[in-house]
């Protein structure tokens, strides 16, 4: 037992692991950012373009629902297809994989500058040290 424990503490512990695991809280603190967004930003202003209809209210009733009637029926419920949930959650996908594409697109623009930066000359040989030392005190002595 004590084996596995050391086995699962190295992996649990290991960069990606838990790179990983920062990304999944700070994707699911950005789903519900977007998905704010979505739903207290942009679908009011769609709902106004489209005259006060709400996508979460479009559905395609089959069968309505239906009162009980005290001693004759039980009380049935509505079935329907609400298709306006499903475009609902297409324009919410569309707009999170936006928003994802344009971070990563501004984070992989600072990544490519750092690249581009230009590096520091490299160190000289041992060599080149050597040599230059050997020209300079040929030049102190010539003067």
């Amino acid at each position: 037992m004590g084996k596995f424990l050391e086995d699962f503490k190295a992996f649990a512990m290991k960069g990606n692991v838990v790179d990983m695991a920062v990304g999944v809280i700070v994707g699911g603190a950005f789903g519900k950012i977007v998905s704010s967004l979505v739903n207290d930003v942009i679908m009011p202003v769609i709902s106004v373009c489209t005259g006060g209809l709400s996508f979460k209210d479009m559905k395609y009733v089959i069968t309505p629902a239906q009162a009980a009637v005290e001693g004759v029926s039980p009380e049935v419920a509505e079935v329907a297809v609400n298709y306006g949930m499903f475009i609902q959650n297409i324009v919410d996908f569309l707009i999170i994989a936006l928003s994802i594409f344009v971070a990563l697109r501004v984070i992989l623009k600072f990544k490519k500058r750092e690249e581009e930066a230009p590096a520091a000359p490299p160190e000289p040989t041992k060599e080149e040290v050597l040599l230059t030392e050997i020209r300079d005190l040929l030049r102190d002595k010539n003067n």
